[in-house]
């Protein structure tokens, strides 16, 4: 099996599998690949394919094959199944596909046998054992490829302990342990501090570089201050000065925040558009995800972002009189759009015109209300039996250039736009939040200019103060739709339980009901617990 061209993160390679993948049939039969299969290996190909875990879906490309089986190809990527879980659970986003678990996933009712979820489990603990055999058997050639893949391996343990709570774990191609979240966190901490130093220094790249999409030490310092920002949740003892210093250390590095749009594009736009990694957005962007219309293509990752969230009557670019190319590809499908909760964020009195995306910013006065209301209701009537017209659409990610009037990418139907796994907007607002946190739950002076830096690169007005729940609501303005908002809901004590924090349609109920605080962590997939696996509490 070839692995496709990666860009420029190393030369494409063959990865033999001794073992054929079976088809992708049964909703609910899915299953990583054996964690103990033998390979005929290329280390470069071995070291691409630990990053391409998370960008592909396979060896094939969009339309090749899928290393989960169980479910569409398209369906497992790890970029589309990290944002289902953590979007159409909360305030932010809906969906009306009949794919089989989306309205679990709206309603709040996901269980052991939910399918997505046993794919999202399925493709992070895929990525491990790819990691763990790059580990076994090249581990010792270069230093700092060594520590990118253990750093990979971490991020995914990361995100399967932050989804899952207690996990599966090991570190060789064995059968696994079982760790709770607490031994879980302990060890993350404790590999990403170990390893930071080899990793390469923290610069920031555009895709001409030759190692842009490789991670560097800032990768580590966000992953270390998501850690630490989260702690309290994962072990019961908060760490905020710890998140707070990694936050500094980001802020303070060469990467940096995009403050200058250019040829009618915001410098919020240029951030999820089909030249970020040309442009100077690259420079906000931790860990891209490598997406090229001719070499990468994939149904999960930037694609799915911006088709999901357009149909063939919205339309973001004001420049361009092609009424097919609403969002710079030919892909339209129509799926996710906004909550009434989110677009609130923005118009909080609920009088959001029914104008264009382009002219909803202005009426915002936020260059992040990207919202599409025409022949949209604002309000989710129906919930998940609704059409993609029920809630206004989301112009968020597109596949435009910022580099003239009408440029598009290079291909028609897959885009060129990379998505930014970490943003340096992330340190600005875990910045403040730490420190508010320290400060008794209002924003200290350094936060409100953090906050205010972030708020004045949309053209937002700047704030003399913030409490915890502006905080909270101005993560959902910069990151909404970005795959995150679950945690950042939890954190603050909004998501399950008896918290009265209630969004439309939260738990199946129009105006939004309580469930269980059981629900902060999914249940771990039914046919995985077995051996030393335990399965959560209440599912």
């Amino acid at each position: 099996m070839n692995i496709r061209y990666f860009k420029t993160i190393a030369p494409a390679a063959a990865l033999l599998l001794t073992v054929g993948l079976s088809s992708c049939t049964g909703d609910l039969d899915v299953t990583p690949i054996n964690p103990n299969l033998a390979l005929e290996y290329d280390a470069d190909g071995l070291f691409n394919k630990c990053y391409a875990n998370i960008a592909l879906q396979g060896n094939g490309g969009a339309n090749g094959d899928c290393d989960i089986d169980g479910l569409d190809g398209g369906t497992t990527g790890f970029v589309r199944q990290m944002w289902n879980s953590n979007e159409l659970t909360t305030d932010e986003a809906l969906c009306s596909w009949g794919d089989n678990g989306i309205q679990q996933f709206c309603y709040n009712t996901y269980d052991a046998s939910h399918p997505m979820l046993n794919g999202y489990y399925a493709r992070l603990t895929t990525g491990i054992s790819y990691c763990n055999q790059y580990l076994k058997v090249a581990g010792g050639q270069d230093a700092t490829k060594t520590a990118e893949i253990r750093f990979i391996r971490a991020f995914e343990y990361y995100l399967l302990m932050d989804a899952f709570g207690n996990i599966p774990f090991a570190t060789s191609l064995t059968n696994p342990e079982y760790k709770t979240r607490k031994e879980a966190f302990d060890w993350i901490e404790s590999e990403v501090l170990e390893l930071e130093p080899a990793l390469a220094d923290a610069k920031a790249k555009k895709s001409t570089d030759a190692t842009y999409g490789r991670v560097d030490k800032a990768a580590a310092w966000v992953l270390l201050m998501r850690l630490y920002l989260n702690a309290e949740v994962y072990t019961g003892t908060a760490q905020w000065q710890k998140a707070a210093d990694y936050a500094k250390k980001i802020m303070d590095s060469d990467y940096r925040l995009l403050t200058k749009g250019q040829n009618g594009w915001s410098a919020y736009q240029m951030l999820f558009m089909g030249d970020n990694g040309e442009s100077d957005a690259a420079y906000e962007g931790i860990f891209p995800i490598l997406c090229d219309g001719l070499k990468t293509t994939s149904w999960g990752t930037s694609l799915f972002l911006i088709a999901s969230t357009f149909d063939g009557g919205m339309h973001a670019n004001p420049r361009d009189d092609n009424e097919a190319a609403t969002n710079g590809t030919q892909e339209k499908w129509g799926g996710n759009r906004a909550r009434i909760d989110l677009v609130k964020k923005f118009f909080p009195a609920g009088d959001a015109p029914q104008v264009a995306s382009y002219d909803m910013t202005a009426a915002a006065g936020d260059d992040r209300a990207l919202f599409w209301g025409i022949d949209h209701t604002l309000d989710n009537e129906k919930g998940f039996a609704g059409d993609f017209s029920d809630g206004y659409g989301v112009a968020k990610f597109i596949n435009y250039k910022s580099t003239g009037a009408v440029v598009l990418g290079s291909d028609a139907q897959f885009p060129d736009a990379d998505f930014f796994m970490f943003r340096v907007a992330e340190a600005y607002l875990s910045y403040a939040e730490a420190t508010a946190r320290l400060n008794g739950g209002n924003a200290t002076s350094e936060g409100v200019n953090a906050l205010n830096a972030i708020r004045g690169r949309a053209n937002a007005s700047h704030k003399s103060s913030f409490t915890m729940d502006e905080i909270l609501d101005e993560w959902s303005r910069e990151f909404y739709f970005e795959g995150r908002r679950r945690v950042d809901l939890i954190r603050h004590g909004k998501f399950g339980g008896d918290n009265n924090y209630n969004w439309t349609w939260k738990g199946g109920v129009k105006n939004g009901r309580n469930f269980r605080a059981s629900r902060n962590i999914f249940a771990i997939p039914a046919a995985q617990v077995k051996g030393a696996i335990i399965q959560n509490p209440e599912y």
